[in-house]
Protein backbone atom coordinates (compact mmCIF):
# COMPACT_ATOMS: atom_id res chain seq x y z
CA UNK A 1 0.00 0.00 0.00
CA UNK A 2 1.27 3.38 -0.92
CA UNK A 3 2.52 5.73 1.59
CA UNK A 4 2.34 9.43 2.34
CA UNK A 5 4.45 11.64 3.25
CA UNK A 6 3.12 14.06 6.41
CA UNK A 7 5.22 16.75 8.52
CA UNK A 8 4.01 16.87 12.09
CA UNK A 9 5.20 20.14 13.95
CA UNK A 10 5.11 21.34 17.54
CA UNK A 11 2.73 24.27 17.94
CA UNK A 12 4.97 27.05 17.85
CA UNK A 13 3.74 28.97 21.31
CA UNK A 14 3.03 25.11 22.49
CA UNK A 15 4.42 24.72 26.41
CA UNK A 16 2.36 21.70 27.88
CA UNK A 17 2.95 18.94 25.25
CA UNK A 18 6.78 17.32 24.34
CA UNK A 19 8.48 17.68 21.19
CA UNK A 20 8.23 14.57 18.99
CA UNK A 21 11.26 12.61 18.11
CA UNK A 22 11.10 12.94 14.80
CA UNK A 23 8.87 15.22 12.17
CA UNK A 24 8.62 13.55 9.15
CA UNK A 25 6.58 10.16 8.62
CA UNK A 26 5.42 8.17 5.79
CA UNK A 27 2.17 7.19 6.47
CA UNK A 28 0.10 4.48 4.68
CA UNK A 29 -2.84 5.83 3.02
CA UNK A 30 -5.71 3.79 4.59
CA UNK A 31 -5.54 4.60 8.00
CA UNK A 32 -8.08 6.99 10.24
CA UNK A 33 -6.66 10.63 11.15
CA UNK A 34 -7.70 8.70 14.50
CA UNK A 35 -5.17 6.08 14.25
CA UNK A 36 -2.76 8.41 12.86
CA UNK A 37 -3.35 10.70 16.76
CA UNK A 38 -3.03 7.60 18.51
CA UNK A 39 0.38 6.89 16.99
CA UNK A 40 1.91 10.33 18.03
CA UNK A 41 -0.21 10.19 21.33
CA UNK A 42 2.63 6.98 21.87
CA UNK A 43 5.13 8.75 20.21
CA UNK A 44 5.10 11.51 22.73
CA UNK A 45 4.07 9.09 25.96
CA UNK A 46 0.93 11.02 26.93
CA UNK A 47 -1.50 10.22 29.17
CA UNK A 48 -5.12 10.02 28.38
CA UNK A 49 -5.68 12.91 30.50
CA UNK A 50 -3.62 14.79 28.36
CA UNK A 51 -5.73 17.03 25.34
CA UNK A 52 -4.04 16.69 22.18
CA UNK A 53 -5.40 18.49 18.67
CA UNK A 54 -3.96 17.76 15.06
CA UNK A 55 -4.54 20.58 13.25
CA UNK A 56 -4.22 20.67 8.98
CA UNK A 57 -1.97 24.01 7.74
CA UNK A 58 -2.47 25.29 11.12
CA UNK A 59 -6.09 26.29 10.07
CA UNK A 60 -8.29 23.44 10.95
CA UNK A 61 -9.22 20.42 12.53
CA UNK A 62 -9.72 16.97 10.46
CA UNK A 63 -12.60 14.53 10.81
CA UNK A 64 -10.90 11.68 12.74
CA UNK A 65 -13.14 9.38 10.52
CA UNK A 66 -11.42 10.24 7.78
CA UNK A 67 -8.54 8.47 6.31
CA UNK A 68 -5.19 10.58 5.87
CA UNK A 69 -5.46 9.90 2.43
CA UNK A 70 -8.66 12.27 2.26
CA UNK A 71 -7.15 14.53 4.44
CA UNK A 72 -3.83 14.84 2.16
CA UNK A 73 -6.13 14.79 -1.31
CA UNK A 74 -7.53 18.00 0.16
CA UNK A 75 -4.78 19.57 2.24
CA UNK A 76 -1.51 18.82 0.83
CA UNK A 77 1.21 21.17 -0.07
CA UNK A 78 2.52 21.63 -3.27
CA UNK A 79 5.85 19.95 -2.47
CA UNK A 80 4.10 16.69 -1.67
CA UNK A 81 3.69 16.94 2.09
CA UNK A 82 0.81 17.17 4.41
CA UNK A 83 1.75 19.54 6.98
CA UNK A 84 0.34 19.27 10.25
CA UNK A 85 0.45 20.92 13.80
CA UNK A 86 -0.32 19.47 17.19
CA UNK A 87 -1.32 21.61 20.60
CA UNK A 88 -2.52 20.92 23.81
CA UNK A 89 -5.37 23.50 22.77
CA UNK A 90 -8.06 24.65 20.02
CA UNK A 91 -6.16 27.33 18.62
CA UNK A 92 -6.74 27.94 15.31
CA UNK A 93 -10.36 27.42 12.94
CA UNK A 94 -13.38 24.66 13.09
CA UNK A 95 -13.73 20.77 12.29
CA UNK A 96 -13.77 20.34 8.42
CA UNK A 97 -15.10 17.50 6.35
CA UNK A 98 -17.29 16.51 9.22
Amino acid sequence: MPCLQVVVERYRKEKALPKIDRTKFLVSEDISVSQFIFTLRNRMSLSAAQAFYLLVNNKSLPCLSLTVAEVYQDSKDEDGFLYVTYASQEMFGNCTHC
